[in-house]
């Protein structure tokens, strides 16, 4: 075959392999469903700390169009060389955009590029000046994710749905059960431009050591294939994240701007003293860890700020630095399925940190991230720990549209059951549902020790864990404490609280095996003595924890016929087991009976019960 003959058939071969066989068909690229795309765009040459600021100047906006011509209009960023997680550049000419699609079919996007004093704050960025773009029209196709286990890209994007979270455009609902400690996770050495500006200890709170995160134990939990950065940078936190899913949790509360604050070793910019301008590698290698946790379904608790600093952007207002932190971190991590935006750990004054948000600014900044955020992601606000300093603030902004509930804080845990019942009824009456998350639990010098002080976690167990879920919660996350040997900014090793995770995962298996959570409601009055909690749908099924064994009875006036009875052991989990009274009968009073025989030693433990309609 002579040399022109091959050219020939290469050159037909490279026509077919690329969809160019003819004018009228075309085969697009495919991605799956939830897998985000990420699509670069060349700009002008710039860097994080060129003359022209290139984070407030420059603009990058991308139109998403599905064939039913539903849009998302999606906001780019500036990436430096394209690839800052591995070079730690500052320069260069690539903008990207992040846009994860929701649906299978056919899809457009179209680009558009500006320039202009602030444009990045516009609300009118076509009045600027256009810069062309190469590829700034395109088409795809998304097919069904193939993924399954807990990944999210198998399952969809999570939203607030009538006190609970839920997967958008499904009836699956979902339960949280997660790490709060430590808040500044993202002080790891292995990020890029990343120290600790003071090392202090202040009354009140926990003492900052001299060295950031090394979370060295959780090195052995990386894995072949799993990500890194640098040569292999990022290991120990990759591996960190491995454990916290093996235990079955799913949700990592985190800081993301904490100047000022207690660890002062978070933000996301350049410099800690110029707020408009951002250290491209590090969000870079933030977004690793973030797909990682995603992977291995685990939501983002994506906490804005802290009480010590709500006012350091715009004196507390929602102006153009507050706007600029919001819109960069909208633009790049916003993609993810599950994450939560939280307005601020302890937002508004309180007597131990008096300046802080009012109820207007927290409103407007509420309002924002829902305007800018096109995924519509769940915004939460971080409470104080007890009333009056906590009523005063959530009074003012219960039944507000744009806020989806509380991430509480709660400093005597007995009393947690008596709040979440309290605000979720509060916010009901609003006429706007809250959902409600136990998040830090007090007191705050102890909140969850280790299991070498606290081996079965009695108190978090019952009042905290099984009183939350019972009485509408949407979940819980743990908090370290802050006179603890291992707290909530030093502490390196989730293991320390192993057994604590286990408990967690014991009782959100019960929920999401056993019952529909989402359509009842506590009533802890039914049960009697009155140191039990109760979760009901009426005439249905009935969950009832109880703190220890002993005479216990159900009042089932409101309901007729025969239930079955069956007890579920919250500390070794396992199957529902019925015991000698297997049915009871509606219409009365009844007591519950007793637990199965099992070897405890001894000792009397809590117990779950369930009281179901029995089946015809």
């Amino acid at each position: 075959m002579n040399r022109l003959m091959k050219l020939l058939i290469s050159i037909g071969a490279f026509y077919l392999l690329s969809g160019c066989t003819s004018e009228k068909e075309e085969i697009l690229k495919s991605y799956q469903q939830w897998h985000t795309i990420t699509l670069p765009f060349e700009g002008p040459e710039t860097a994080e700390d060129a003359s022209e600021n290139p984070f407030l100047n420059y603009r990058l906006q991308v139109n998403f169009q599905y064939e039913d011509g539903e849009q998302y209009n999606i906001r780019g960023f500036y990436a430096a060389d394209g690839n800052a997680a591995e070079t730690s550049s500052t320069t260069g000419k690539v903008w990207k955009v992040r846009f994860t699609p929701d649906k299978p079919g056919d899809w457009s996007y179209k680009a558009s590029f500006y320039h202009g004093e602030k444009v990045a704050l516009s609300e009118n960025p076509k009045q600027e000046e256009a810069i062309k773009l190469g590829n700034a029209e395109g088409k795809f196709k998304v097919i069904a994710s193939e993924i399954t286990g807990k990944d999210f890209r198998g399952h969809g994007r999570i939203e607030a749905a009538n006190g609970y979270f839920k997967f958008r455009g499904t009836e699956n609902f979902w339960l949280k059960g997660g790490t709060n400690s430590p808040e500044n996770l993202l002080a790891f050495k292995d990020f890029d431009n990343t120290y600790r500006m003071l090392a202090e200890a202040r009354d009140g709170e926990a003492a900052a050591p001299e060295d950031i995160h090394y979370y060295k134990p959780h090195l052995k939990d990386w894995k072949s294939g799993d990500p890194t950065w640098k040569d292999g940078k990022g290991k120990a936190l990759i591996g960190g994240i491995n454990y916290l899913a093996s235990k079955g949790l799913n949700s990592i509360y985190f800081l993301t701007l904490n100047i000022n604050g207690d660890g002062k070793d978070i933000w996301p910019y350049h410099s800690p003293d110029d707020f408009t301008r951002f250290d491209i590698s590090k969000l870079a290698q933030w977004e690793i860890v973030f797909q990682h946790m995603q992977e291995k379904g685990i939501l983002m608790h994506v906490v804005l700020q802290e009480t010590e600093n709500e006012t350091i952007l715009d004196n507390g207002d929602t102006g153009s630095l507050r706007q600029l932190y919001l819109y960069e971190l909208i633009a790049r991590f916003g993609h993810h399925l599950a994450l939560v935006w939280n307005l601020g750990e302890e937002n508004g004054p309180a007597p131990f940190s008096p300046i802080g948000q009012n109820d207007s600014q927290r409103k407007a900044m509420t309002s924002f991230i829902k305007n800018a955020d096109p995924y519509k992601h769940p915004v939460l606000l971080h409470t104080h720990s007890h009333d009056p300093v906590r009523s005063v603030i959530l009074d003012s902004i219960i039944g507000f549209p744009g806020l989806d509930g509380l991430s509480l804080q709660q400093d005597k845990r007995e009393e947690v059951p008596g709040v979440v019942e309290t605000w979720r009824k509060n916010a009901h009456n609003s006429g706007h549902d809250w959902l409600i998350t136990m998040d830090e639990i007090g007191m705050w010098h102890t909140g969850a020790q280790s299991d070498s002080l606290d081996p079965q976690h009695e108190t978090l167990r019952g009042n905290v864990l099984w009183g939350t879920l019972l009485s509408g919660g949407a979940g819980v996350e743990w908090y370290f404490g802050a006179r603890n040997l291992h707290t909530d900014l030093n502490s390196e090793d989730w293991r320390r609280r192993d057994r604590l995770w286990e408990l967690t995962n014991i009782a959100i298996t019960f929920f999401n095996t056993h019952l529909p959570y989402w359509e009842m409601l506590p009533a802890h009055e039914l049960v009697k003595p009155q140191d039990a909690f109760c979760l009901k749908k009426t005439n249905e099924i009935y969950a009832i924890y109880l703190p220890k064994e002993g005479e216990y009875s159900i009042d089932l006036s409101e309901a007729s016929g025969k239930f079955d009875v069956y007890w579920f052991n919250p500390i070794n989990g396992g199957d529902i087991h019925a015991d000698a009274l297997t049915k009871i009968e509606g219409g009365n009073t009844v007591q519950l009976g007793n637990p199965p025989e099992i070897d405890h030693e001894g000792e009397k433990q809590d117990w779950v019960v369930l009281v179901k309609k029995s089946q015809p």
